[in-house]
């Protein structure tokens, strides 16, 4: 029998021996790092408003979802017990609980994917009763509560494997880690495209921990952090309804994108959360709202008395500066100075010391240079690569490149244009299949080929960034060897020497 029903003990006594309820969790997760087994404790799941807590999980993507509960129970405590099968209780010192556990996975499965999901195994861990001790249980106790269901405190991690081993045969049946546990544990479900990743072990710490007063999370491109800090975001406000969070974009158009990300998120999760709770702005609009508050009608500057701006407060409780290294000095000082007695996150780009080295959807790519004149060149590689049956052309060039450019190329190439333009709503704009940027531009775009013109004119930040939105190719024009350029071969040219 398997313990799938709901087991309440009565005991004569409730001393139990004082030992630590780790040491069988700590047995699992050592023998996770040397197989394919992933190991939760305290893991939520989050369903509508609902938050539950599973006290431990594993999951083996051979064979399923395992389920287990720690008890203290000793030998004394169990020798003269009475044990009795119980239905619908919740988690508590004296039963076990599997029953509602099973109902909360199958409807998480059921919502999203509409299947029950993988088949769950329940497993007891008995932290202070011995194998040799259980064989002098009553009869009774061992058919509700079955030798092989349980891992006792002397259970070797060999002998571990082997019981899990044994709840079931290995399947190629089952759907990837990806798909399990971002459909089970949303909160760690990066969505990149049309595809579901799980979380890394690096972003989930992210995700789990609480943010100091202020952070700093060093973040590449295309590692999934802006899902990651939208899902750090949802879970707060899950479990605290009345935070006000507070995230910076650049530009308008990447403030649009990053809500339409919130969404998807919250709609693949199936949670209900006050979106009001979570807002997604420009640094102008922020600066706007303290000159609003400060009754001013010129523009709120960086500068202003410290003490004032202290005193003006925005009641935010948590504001989150994506792309922080795009930003001049002075503003990240002035955000400093607005949350210096509420939280602070930074996400940049620093690849000395990166948080997050997994990236999403990044293949080798092409990166090439090209010492020529750039206008003409650019108009050859756009031609080129239209006629090659490309799509997502982005060039990125100065305001003044790039408007001579879409005059220049209308009528040269068999393709829709589209001027982009950061400061206008998502909503009215549609992405054509060859688009002429600025570097202001560029924010959240998702691009498979770029082509880099005026680079001296752009910060290196920009320029990095630039570099990363491509996901095939990367085409830099210049016309001197100037540092910048050196520095960038330097980087990205494999056959650059010096």
């Amino acid at each position: 029998m398997n313990l799938s029903s709901i087991l309440s003990l009565f005991k004569k006594s409730q001393k139990t021996l004082s030992v630590p309820d780790t040491i069988l969790i700590k047995q699992l997760k050592s023998l996770s790092k040397q197989s394919n087994l992933l190991v939760f404790k305290d893991v939520n799941i989050y369903h509508h408003s609902s938050i539950y807590t599973i006290p431990v999980m594993l999951l083996d993507d051979q064979r399923g979802l395992y389920l287990f509960e720690t008890k203290e129970w000793a030998f004394n405590d169990l020798k003269n017990a009475n044990i009795q099968k119980a239905q619908k209780q919740e988690h508590s010192e004296n039963t076990l609980a599997f029953e509602n556990t099973h109902a909360i996975i199958r409807k998480k499965f059921n919502e999203i994917t509409h299947e029950d999901g993988v088949p769950i195994f329940n497993f007891l861990l008995m932290e202070n009763l011995m194998e040799d001790e259980y064989q002098h249980l009553d009869e009774s106790f061992k058919e509700l509560l079955p030798y092989e269901k349980i891992i006792f405190s002397d259970t070797s991690q060999s002998d571990i494997f082997k019981k899990l081993q044994a709840a079931a045969p290995e399947s190629s049946r089952l759907a990837s880690v990806d798909t399990i546990l971002g459909t089970l544990l949303v909160q760690y479900a990066i969505l990149d495209q049309n595809s579901l990743h799980f979380a890394n072990e690096q972003q989930r710490e992210f995700i789990d921990r609480e943010l100091d007063a202020f952070t700093t999370l060093n973040a590449p491109h295309r590692t999934g952090r802006s899902s990651t800090i939208l899902l750090k975001s949802i879970i707060e406000a899950l479990h605290n309804p009345t935070k006000k969070i507070l995230i910076l974009k650049p530009t308008t158009l990447a403030c649009d994108i990053f809500k339409k990300e919130l969404l998807e998120i919250i709609e693949h999760a199936i949670v209900e959360i006050n979106l009001e709770a979570i807002e997604i702005i420009t640094p102008l609009e922020l600066i706007n709202r303290h000159n609003a508050k400060l009754s001013r009608e010129s523009n709120l500057s960086l500068d202003i008395d410290e003490k004032l701006l202290k005193s003006i407060s925005l009641g935010i409780d948590t504001l989150i500066c994506d792309d922080s290294d795009l930003y001049e000095e002075e503003f990240i000082h002035y955000l400093k100075v607005l949350q210096e007695k509420s939280q602070l996150l930074l996400v940049v780009n620093d690849s000395n010391s990166p948080l997050f080295l997994e990236q999403y959807g990044v293949v080798e790519k092409r990166v090439s240079f090209h010492k020529s004149p750039p206008y003409a060149k650019a108009m050859q590689l756009i031609f080129n690569l239209v006629n090659s049956g490309a799509s997502k052309i982005a060039l990125i060039a100065s305001q003044e490149s790039r408007e001579k450019l879409f005059e220049d190329l209308e009528g040269f190439i068999e393709a829709k244009m589209q001027l982009l333009q950061s400061d206008v709503a998502l909503i009215n704009q549609k992405f054509e299949r060859v688009l002429l940027c600025r570097y202001s531009d560029i924010n959240a775009v998702d691009i498979d080929h770029t082509i880099l013109m005026d680079i001296e004119e752009s910060s290196s930040a920009s320029v990095e960034a630039a570099f990363h939105i491509s996901k095939k190719s990367v085409d830099v024009l210049y016309d001197d060897d100037s540092i910048k350029v050196k520095q960038l071969r330097k980087k990205y040219d494999k056959s650059y020497q010096e």
